[in-house]
């Protein structure tokens, strides 16, 4: 993790995926990264995978959806948080596979999931779509897994444990 915080990735186009269960501080450090390439003067967006389907769907329906590719592009460093905690449905699935795809060796891109790969295709719709886009997304990446027991739930533990100890 401090080699990304160094941002030679942003630099040489790779990807980051942060891989692990809830509460395990993915979406913590996507954040700390992107605030790091911020300082660095790079151009950087924050979706939920939820929100940027959303978008996509409604551009889709509007016809702009290669306007919105294209905005998508110009951001040196994209975070997309908890893939696959959402269904995605086929066009959904689609429309993202085209963003992710068309940052490939172009600029940057960070994933949050707890999935493991071989269940994307619950968001992606299709084994060869989900087989094309990790290929690409893949091939130049940093996968960080994040191991260890729930933050929230270990706060909340404590916080349970501190105030029966104080009556």
């Amino acid at each position: 993790m401090l080699q990304l915080f160094k941002g030679q990735y942003l630099d040489a186009a790779e990807n980051v995926v942060l891989l692990g269960g809830h509460g395990t501080g993915k979406t913590h450090l996507a954040v700390a990264l992107g605030v790091q390439a911020c300082t660095e003067g790079k151009k950087v967006r924050f979706y939920s995978v939820a929100e940027l389907v959303h978008q996509l769907l409604e551009a889709r329906d509007a016809r702009q959806v290669l306007r919105l590719q294209q905005q998508l592009a110009k951001y040196d460093l994209l975070v997309l948080d908890e893939l696959g905690m959402t269904d995605c449905k086929q066009d959904g699935g689609n429309l993202l596979f085209q963003v992710i795809s068309s940052r490939y060796e172009r600029c940057s891109t960070i994933i949050t999931t707890n999935l493991e790969f071989k269940d994307w295709t619950s968001v992606f719709g299709t084994q060869q779509l989900t087989n094309a886009l990790l290929d690409r997304l893949v091939h130049r990446c940093h996968i960080v897994p994040m191991n260890g027991d729930s933050y929230r739930f270990k706060e909340s533990v404590r916080k349970k444990k501190k105030s029966t100890d104080a009556a």
